[in-house]
C-alpha cells in the first residue's frame, strides 16, 4: 500500500480509501466486517462513509452503513489505527433524517452526534459536507444556471457551524464533497478572514468517463492544497467493461437499480468499449487499467473503492501496485480526447 499525507493536516491516508456505501444495502453486517477485516489487512487505514448510506438511499436503510462500521471498530479495537471520514447530509432529497433540513449549526451538530452515536467513537477524523445548501449541478447535471434563490444559510454560517465542532474536539478536520471551484475557493478565503477551520479535502466524481475535475478545481487542489478524494473511480463499474453490449450481470447495482444511468449514454458506452479493448489490448484488467489511471493522477489524495464481494475488493486494492506506462497514459488521452467526459 502506498500512504499520503493530506496537506494541512497529520492524516496519512492510504492512496486507496474504502468506500462502504454498499453496506446495509448490498452488503450485510458481516459482509461488511469482513471487507473491513481484508482491507485493513491489505493496509488501507482510511473509510469513507456518510449519514445517508446505504446506497441507493431509503428511509429503511438510512445509517446502516455507520453502524455497521461502528460495530467493527468496536469489535476489532482498531479505532486508533484509521481514518474515519464521513459527510452531512444537505437539504434536498432526504428529508426522512431531519426534520427541516439544513447546514445550520442545529443540523450540522445532530448530525454529527447521530454518527458519533453509530460510529460508536467520540470524534471523526473527516467530516465533509455531502453536497451544498446552494443549487449547484452535481450528480451528472450540466449547463449551470443561476436561480434566483435564497439559501437561508451561507458557507459563512456551514463554516462557522463545523469550526465550533473542531473545537470541541468533535471533529479533526473538515472537507466538501460534490462542490464547485466557486464553493472550494469562497471556503478558504472565508476560514482565513474570519480565522475558521480549513478545508482540506474534496470528494468528487473522477474517472475515465468524467475528468472534469481536470478543468477548475486541480489546479485549486496544486495551489491550495486542498486535495481529491475521488468518487465513482469505476463509474459505477462500467468501466470494468460487464455492462458492454446491454449485459444485465445479476445482483450488479446498475442490474438492480435503473436509477444508476449516469455513465451509460451512447458516447459514455463507446468510450467505455474503447477503454476496455485498450485494456485488453496491453494484457491488462480493464477495471484495474480504470483505477490505477485515478491513482496516477498528482491532484490525488486517496481513491474511493467499493466492491460488494471479497474477490472484487482484492482485484480494486491491488490497482495500487499497477503502473501504467507513459505510452499508454498518452492512449488514454487520445480516447479522452475522442470522447470528452461523456459522463460529467
Amino acid at each position: 500500500m502506498k500512504y499520503h499525507t493530506l496537506p494541512h493536516t497529520d492524516l496519512e491516508v492510504s492512496k486507496i480509501c474504502l468506500g462502504t456505501m454498499t453496506f446495509g444495502q448490498q452488503n450485510s453486517e458481516s459482509e461488511a466486517h469482513q471487507q473491513l477485516n481484508f482491507a485493513f489487512e491489505k493496509g488501507v487505514n482510511f473509510i469513507d462513509t456518510a449519514e445517508m448510506y446505504a446506497i441507493p438511499p431509503t428511509k429503511e436503510t438510512q445509517g446502516l452503513t455507520e453502524s455497521y462500521i461502528g460495530s467493527w471498530l468496536k469489535q476489532s479495537g482498531k479505532r486508533d489505527k484509521v481514518v474515519v471520514a464521513t459527510k452531512v447530509a444537505g437539504p434536498r432529497g432526504v428529508p426522512y433524517i431531519r426534520p427541516e433540513m439544513s447546514l445550520d449549526r442545529r443540523n450540522i451538530r445532530q448530525a454529527l452526534e447521530d454518527s458519533l452515536n453509530r460510529l460508536q467513537t467520540d470524534y471523526i477524523d473527516l467530516y465533509q459536507v455531502h453536497w451544498p445548501q446552494r443549487q449547484v449541478n452535481s450528480f451528472g447535471s450540466l449547463n449551470y444556471q443561476h436561480h434566483d434563490e435564497n439559501p437561508g444559510v451561507t458557507l459563512l454560517d456551514t463554516l462557522d457551524a463545523l469550526s465550533e465542532l473542531v473545537k470541541e474536539g468533535k471533529i479533526r478536520h473538515i472537507g466538501v464533497s460534490n462542490e464547485t471551484p466557486w464553493g472550494v475557493m469562497s471556503y478558504l478565503q472565508l476560514a482565513e478572514k474570519h480565522s475558521l477551520s480549513r478545508i482540506v479535502s474534496i470528494q468528487n466524481p473522477y474517472n475515465l468517463l468524467n475528468r472534469s475535475f481536470e478543468v477548475g478545481l486541480s489546479e485549486i487542489s496544486f495551489r491550495e492544497g486542498v486535495e481529491l478524494l475521488a468518487y465513482s473511480p469505476m463509474a459505477f463499474g462500467s468501466l470494468s467493461g460487464k455492462y458492454l453490449g446491454n449485459t444485465k450481470p445479476e445482483g450488479a447495482r446498475c442490474t438492480k437499480w435503473l436509477r444508476f444511468q449516469r455513465y451509460f449514454t451512447p458516447q459514455g458506452l463507446k468510450a467505455t468499449e474503447a477503454y476496455v479493448e485498450l485494456a485488453k489490448a496491453n494484457d491488462l484488467d480493464p477495471a484495474q487499467m480504470a483505477l490505477a489511471f485515478v491513482n496516477s493522477r498528482s491532484f490525488l489524495a486517496s481513491n474511493i473503492i467499493g466492491a460488494t464481494t471479497l474477490e472484487q475488493l482484492e482485484k480494486n486494492i491491488a490497482s495500487i501496485e499497477l503502473e501504467l506506462s507513459d505510452e499508454l497514459l498518452t492512449e488514454i488521452d487520445a480516447i479522452a480526447t475522442q470522447y470528452s467526459n461523456p459522463c460529467p
